[in-house]
């Protein structure tokens, strides 16, 4: 086991870490930027290093001043949480050739699986479904674009090749569009991601977003962790999570997610990861595959007993799984809302000052977020400030205690969204687990109606 890694992240993500470390006896590295001197995180790390000002370009995506950190703290590796530099492959490569661990899987795969286009025909050679479209990157040639077009069938999505976090996308309903919507793809592709490669998929009406979470070692055992239904989301940002997925037998969840343990085997994958699908008239269509821990991890954890941030550190210090498939037993049901500082219904961000901080408790609440009473909020980063998870014996002992949770929680200073999660928990549509990927976006109009006219 590692004597210390360092924590190549921020906020609750950071101090997520930290816990599972402190709890394997393992020593703490917190990065920071000028922002952050006063996080939680930093003062609960062994040693702490600033490594530049606030804004990510110069802090948490400054490549040799993370590496630098590592050098001069002896650290052995380095965790990257999500977001970030979790998922760049040349930060991976550069971690490696320093000199130390990277808590994640190996450069090539998070490459192989970065790339859409290639995770894409690397989960149908697995046998993984997938969602119909082209057989690789879109050509120049215009005729060849309408003809693929026509081939799958109105309406269809293009997407970035090198795309994620729900940038990168367009929907076309008609021709008269299409050429267009492809150009501006492109040049926002290349201007976000480096890469104008972009390719089509048919876009589905109504779906629910369903992920499967996988665990595997280098010795080639992998399993899945069960699913998550990630379908309540804004604009492809996640809102509410929960554990299992409401309405989906059984043997399929079985049936998907074997097929993705088998693929983790088949690509050497190593570490946490998650396959994210589109679920709709009873089948799964494979989208991407995220290779590092998710924000919802937690709601898996609660669900498994799994500590997946612990079993991340074990398998990169070339442990083996310590649970196999027959080990994995879903037990009750969890569900996280995600905390952010902004307006509950203009989603404009909310920084500053929290001048009262009161966490939730009970029986199964958890609360993981950096932050106190008396923490800045930093304007310089995303504005998800904590993560409320609740877990019941069933789905309906959850809704309550999440909506107990929601009523006690108590943040002053700055505005947050608790009050549209208050909401939420109420809606009968979400109560009765009749919703899609689209389906939060179409409430909110109503809801931002409603609180216009008070």
């Amino acid at each position: 086991m590692f004597e210390k890694i360092l924590i190549a992240n921020r906020g609750e993500i950071a101090l997520r870490v930290l816990r599972a470390c402190r709890e394997l006896g393992i020593k703490v590295v917190a990065v920071h930027s000028e922002a952050d001197t006063e996080a939680k995180y930093v003062k609960l790390a062994d040693e702490s290093v600033c490594i530049g000002p606030a804004a990510s370009a110069q802090s948490y995506l400054n490549i040799p001043a993370i590496i630098s950190a590592a050098e001069v703290t002896d650290a052995e590796a380095i965790h990257p949480g999500y977001g970030f530099l979790s998922e760049n492959a040349d930060f991976a490569e550069r971690v490696e050739q320093s000199g130390f661990v990277f808590i994640g899987p190996r450069p090539e795969t998070i490459r192989l699986m970065g790339d859409k286009i290639s995770a894409k025909n690397t989960m149908k050679a697995a046998g993984v479904p997938c969602v119909p479209g082209s057989d690789g990157p879109l050509p120049e040639d215009s005729r060849e674009i309408i003809k693929t077009a026509r081939s799958i069938g109105y309406p269809v999505i293009i997407k970035a090749s090198g795309g994620g976090g729900g940038r990168g996308m367009r929907v076309v309903h008609t021709g008269a569009a299409l050429l267009n919507a492809v150009a501006m793809t492109r040049a926002e592709a290349q201007a976000a991601f480096g890469n104008a490669t972009v390719y089509m998929e048919k876009f589905l009406e109504n779906p629910r977003h369903i992920e499967i979470q996988v665990m595997a070692d280098q010795y080639g055992h992998a399993v899945y962790l069960g699913e998550r239904d990630c379908s309540m989301q804004r604009r492809h940002q996640k809102v509410v999570e929960e554990a299992p997925a409401l309405g989906i037998d059984r043997k399929q969840i079985t049936s998907i997610g074997e097929r993705c343990a088998k693929a983790c085997r088949k690509i050497g994958y190593r570490g946490a990861g998650t396959f994210e699908f589109l679920y709709e008239d009873g089948e799964f269509y494979f989208i991407e595959m995220n290779t590092r821990v998710q924000v919802e991890h937690t709601v898996t954890e609660l669900v498994t007993g799994i500590d997946i941030v612990q079993a991340q550190i074990r398998v990169a210090a070339s442990e083996k799984l310590r649970f196999s498939q027959r080990d994995i037993v879903m037990r009750g049901h969890a569900i996280e809302c995600r905390i952010n500082a902004e307006d509950p219904f203009k989603f404009t961000p909310s920084p500053g000052q929290i001048t009262n901080w009161h966490a939730p408790g009970g029986p199964g609440v958890r609360v993981d977020s950096h932050v106190y009473n008396g923490y800045r909020v930093p304007s310089h980063y995303d504005s998800m400030i904590g993560k409320l998870i609740v877990h019941g014996d069933t789905r309906e002992q959850a809704i309550r205690r999440m909506r107990i949770a929601l009523s006690e929680m108590d943040v002053a200073g700055i505005k947050t969204n608790i009050p549209l999660h208050q909401e939420l928990m109420l809606d009968t549509r979400f109560i009765e687990g009749k919703i899609s990927i689209h389906y939060l976006e179409e409430r909110l109009d109503d809801l931002i109606g409603v609180k216009s006219a008070q």
